[in-house]
């Protein structure tokens, strides 16, 4: 580290000589236990071990002292219950919330070592395949902050979202082990493991309802500590993992095979294996469906009995009516993964507390449904026939919630059979099909689009006929990111000059950062922007140069376009647009162009075959290109291999120009858009999503917009969109197309992509080449004002100081006042070294 970083005083805090000695102790304890038991060689593991566990030491205290918090105070608690937390690493974020990230960078730097080294030994927590998991994430990082009474509740995967690689141009996977090591992070809560059911059959009898001869599997819970931002708030994330039962397969009249009977204990425990690596696809596994439930009712078990006892530390149950559980319980359910919880619910109300039907009233209180999506493809439709197997009880619950929805449809439009079918939650056909969008909207009292067009869009098309009968159920609740993590953590550089101009409070009141609009024509702010984006630049090339032996021109415009793969996304008209750039180089090639580096990353799903041709594709023209000695410098097409949370912290702040270019009306939010704003990119984009917002909050001028909007392709679609006539119509398009189905960027297979163009000629839903000339023109834009540096830095600085609505803090602050009905908490617990305070202080 320089002598100059080293001695900047930043937002990071000034690290007092006390901690930093107190730091050392601790890490050298840490090593010396680490390597007593065998080794006297200490290796760079060794070492990031050594700090993650002295940075964990600071944590358990406040994490105690939280939980006891809640447990004299019995707030209304939220559990946030997700299939996906797409965490990334843990190390650095936990000590900028804790303060003391400057005492372990002089610690570590004393002893010999190097504080980013050892952060890049850490795996990423990669339990998320993309924008929804990592919400979640986000989420977790504001309700602390936000001092909620708050859970995240979800599956550790022993296999997170797999590791990509790329070889010969095409996507290849491997297993994500990221648990190989151990994670420091986590702690195993034996005690409260909780069997789970599975099959069996139902039995109606004298006293209620039995669900018998079930499969029992084990969730032993994983907690894993939240630290909000400088509150001495720690939540936790508790995650189920799957554990056979020490009888299993042994019961009953086992034929004496013992070694089997503990070999399929795997059976059991594969539900907890991996994550489905699935974004906006549904995949009818009975693997996944077991997924669902098992997270649903090891979680509900849990919430009950915390609901049930209200004194720190006892188990005794202290509460039997369940009038209250609404009053004391928040439920959030990210997408419709989570569904089961309602059933579930209903089941332990009616079955286990002997309950009446008002148990419905207590369960739709306590629920409320996140939507993300408005897909076809993606909309979840489990198949009746894969209930009535694994979860007979359930299914019977749902066709008594349906009844009782579709009776009190039927009083309200009385002879309205077509509604009946519209809005029933069992789908007639074959196989019958249980939709889980429609038993979420009937079974909780909101339900929330995450951007406000897509919630407009959820209100006016996908749920029209629930809209009309429960108008007040609908609400909106923009996405939003953690500003921690997303600014302080990921460009420190570009926080450390704001806070020098507007003061530190921006970091949990990111509307502060209006303030910023008074130094838009500031000298030495626009320099100071400019620089710290050129630094950023600088160290993203020389990392790709290391990593991945890729050299990048960091004097060019980086153009980066950062999410998964999905023709929704369009991916390919940005190649369209690359190929364009090279034609024109390549046709005058002494004419001025402005040097542009455009970056590509995301995975595609393993068994989406379009996506990966696309990946292939991307790879096959940067072959071209980027070998091609008549482009030199001036264009460059790179594919980001293994985009994961660990890449997008370095490549969001080295980005000049953000790709946000779906199909209007396809992307529900978006949350890549608001960091690549927040770190100082300009957006070129559609009117999709949140980008719409972004455009209102700085200024449609601010960003480079284009593009059919939601009206005109529902126009289109109901005209018939003809793709050819674009074709025809423009030289360089045609020039484009034609050159992608002839093998010009894949001379050894020229008929590679030929199925690619097809697909955009004659059936492409997304209508990339509608959009296509309206994007070449915006991007001239974009040239054209990157050539003057400073009225770019002005729309720049115009941008980061519009963000300020992206903050999850402000989302959340939402969910909670209108959804879950508690408010955000500004007290801050005492550390454990200073006398607690009571609940009535």
């Amino acid at each position: 580290l320089s002598i100059e970083k080293r001695k900047q005083i930043s937002v990071r805090g000034i690290a007092g000589l006390g901690d930093v000695a107190e730091m050392k102790r601790s890490f050298n304890r840490h090593l010396h236990f680490t390597l007593v038991k065998d080794r006297n060689v200490a290796t760079p593991r060794d070492y990031y071990f050594a700090l993650a566990h002295s940075v964990r030491d600071h944590l358990v205290g406040r994490w105690i002292r939280t939980q006891q918090y809640y447990y004299e105070k019995d707030p209304k608690r939220v559990h946030y219950l997700s299939l996906e937390f797409y965490m990334g690493r843990t190390l650095q974020n936990t000590m900028i919330n804790l303060g003391l990230q400057n005492a372990c960078d002089e610690a570590v730097y004393q002893l010999g070592l190097d504080l980013e080294e050892l952060e890049e030994i850490e795996e990423d927590a990669g339990l998320g395949n993309g924008g929804l998991g990592r919400l979640a994430a986000c989420f977790l990082d504001s309700m602390a902050t936000l001092g909620l009474a708050a859970y995240g509740y979800g599956i550790r995967y022993e296999f997170g979202i797999f590791n990509q690689r790329i070889s010969g141009g095409w996507q290849v996977e491997e297993a994500d082990d990221w648990l190989r090591y151990g994670n420091p992070w986590e702690k195993a809560r034996p005690e409260y493991m909780l069997p789970v059911h599975f099959y069996g059959r139902v039995q109606h009898t004298d006293s209620g309802v039995k669900w018998l001869d079930t499969q029992v599997v084990l969730a032993m819970p994983y907690d894993t500590p939240v630290p909000g931002y400088k509150n001495n708030t720690v939540n936790t994330m508790r995650l189920w993992s799957a554990k056979a039962p020490n009888d299993f397969n042994l019961q009953d009249f086992n034929v004496g095979d013992y070694i089997q009977a503990v070999l399929d204990r795997n059976l059991a425990e594969n539900i907890s294996r991996v994550l489905y690596p699935n974004d906006n696809f549904f995949e009818g596994k009975e693997l996944r469906l077991k997924q669902e439930y098992f997270v649903v009712a090891a979680t509900l078990q849990d919430i009950i009995r915390r609901f049930k006892s209200s004194k720190f530390g006892s188990r005794d149950p202290v509460r039997t009516s369940f009038d209250t559980f609404p009053d004391k319980v928040a439920l959030q359910l990210n997408d419709t993964h989570p569904a089961l919880a309602i059933p579930e619910l209903m089941r332990i109300l009616l079955d286990i507390e002997k309950q009446c039907w008002t148990a419905w009233d207590i369960t739709v209180r306590s629920c409320a449904y996140t939507n993300h999506t408005v897909l076809p493809e993606a909309l979840e439709r489990w198949p009746v026939y894969m209930f009535e197997k694994l979860l007979p009880r359930h299914l019977l619950i749902i066709y008594e919630i349906n009844q009782r929805h579709l009776d009190r449809i039927a009083a309200l439009f009385p002879g309205d059979v077509a509604r009946l079918r519209r809005m029933s939650l069992i789908e007639e056909g074959d196989p019958k099909r249980i939709n889980m969008a429609h038993l979420c909207v009937v079974g909780t009292h909101a339900v929330n689009g995450v951007a406000r067009i897509h919630s407009d869009i959820v209100r006016n098309t996908v749920f029209k006929d629930f809209y009309e009968v429960d108008p007040e159920k609908f609400q909106n609740k923009t996405n939003g990111i953690t500003p921690r993590r997303w600014l302080l953590l990921c460009n420190p550089g570009l926080a450390d000059i704001i806070a020098e101009r507007i003061g530190e409070d921006f970091l949990t009141d990111l509307q502060q950062l209006r303030k910023l609009l008074d130094f838009v024509d500031d000298e030495g702010f626009i320099r100071d922007v400019a620089k710290v984006k050129q630094e950023n630049k600088q160290k993203f090339a020389a990392f790709l140069e290391k990593q991945h032996q890729v050299k990048i021109n960091p004097e060019s415009m980086f153009d980066v376009q950062v999410k998964r793969i999905h023709e929704y996304k369009r991916q390919l008209l940005n190649v369209l647009h690359v190929i364009t750039l090279y034609n024109r180089i390549k046709m005058d090639p002494n004419k001025h162009f402005v040097p542009r580096t455009v970056m590509i990353g995301g995975k595609a799903a393993p068994g989406y075959h379009m996506a990966k041709l696309i990946i292939k594709l991307i790879t096959s023209v940067g072959e071209v290109i980027n070998n091609d000695p008549a482009v030199r410098d001036r264009l460059k097409l790179i594919f980001l291999e293994n985009y994961r949370v660990s890449l997008a912290e370095r490549v969001i702040p080295a980005a000049d120009l953000s790709e946000q270019i779906s199909t209007a009306g396809t992307e529900a939010s978006g949350t890549g858009n608001m960091k690549l704003m927040l770190n100082g990119a300009l957006t070129v984009g559609t009117e999709d999503g949140a980008t719409v917002e972004m455009a209102e909050e700085a200024g449609h001028d601010n960003l480079f917009m284009f593009g059919l909007r939601v009206d005109e392709v529902d126009e289109l679609d109901r005209r018939g969109y003809d793709a050819r006539r674009h074709y025809e119509r423009l030289p360089e398009l045609k020039l484009v197309l034609d050159q992608i189905r002839s093998g010009f960027f894949s001379p050894e297979q020229p008929e590679l992509f030929s199925e690619l163009v097809s697909m955009l000629l004659h059936h492409d839903r997304f209508k990339v080449l509608a959009d296509y000339e309206a994007y070449v023109d915006c991007q001239e834009r974009v040239s054209r004002l990157y050539q003057d540096a400073a009225a770019w830095t002005r729309v720049v600085i115009r941008n980061i100081a519009a963000a300020g609505k992206f903050s999850s803090d402000r989302t959340v602050s939402q969910y909670a006042r209108e959804i879950w009905g508690v408010e955000p908490s500004h007290v801050k617990i005492p550390p454990p070294n200073e006398p607690p305070i009571t609940p009535q202080s």
